[in-house]
């Protein structure tokens, strides 16, 4: 169990530091296109992660501190009805833009991974005793 929260801890921070490092690299483009990146990116990266761990046997506290921490810290649901909230001062069609790619990009990323994480998942896998490569 306290491997568990040292490995969530430990990966949160890294997420946190490379989402706080994405957010001002993109600071110059004036719309949240830091915020779409680290979200629709987490996304591709969890659902990857869950298709591997889904096709491969691994300790918890690898999952949880990738999954949990890492994709937690780097992704934010805050951050993004921030955003949102900002931009509807710029119109509606930004705004509504913004929530499209956000959340179906997330939605179709992580899909995606999934899908990558667990037919890679599945081809790295060594035959079991008995079986034919």
């Amino acid at each position: 169990m306290l491997k568990n929260i040292v490995a969530i801890a430990i990966g949160a921070a890294f997420g946190t530091l490379l989402r706080y490092s994405l957010n001002v690299y993109t600071l110059f483009v004036g719309y949240p296109i830091g915020t779409i990146i680290e979200n629709v990116s987490g996304s591709l990266l969890l659902g990857f992660l869950t298709g591997w761990f889904l096709c491969r046997s691994s300790k918890e506290w690898i999952k949880v501190g990738l999954g949990v921490g890492f994709c937690g810290g780097f992704t934010t649901m805050s951050t993004l009805a921030a955003d949102f909230v900002y931009i509807t001062s710029s119109g509606l069609l930004a705004s509504f833009l913004y929530l499209t790619i956000s959340f179906l990009g997330g939605i179709l990323f992580g899909l995606v991974g999934l899908m990558c994480g667990m037919k890679l998942g599945e081809k790295t896998q060594k035959p079991k005793e008995g079986e034919l490569s």
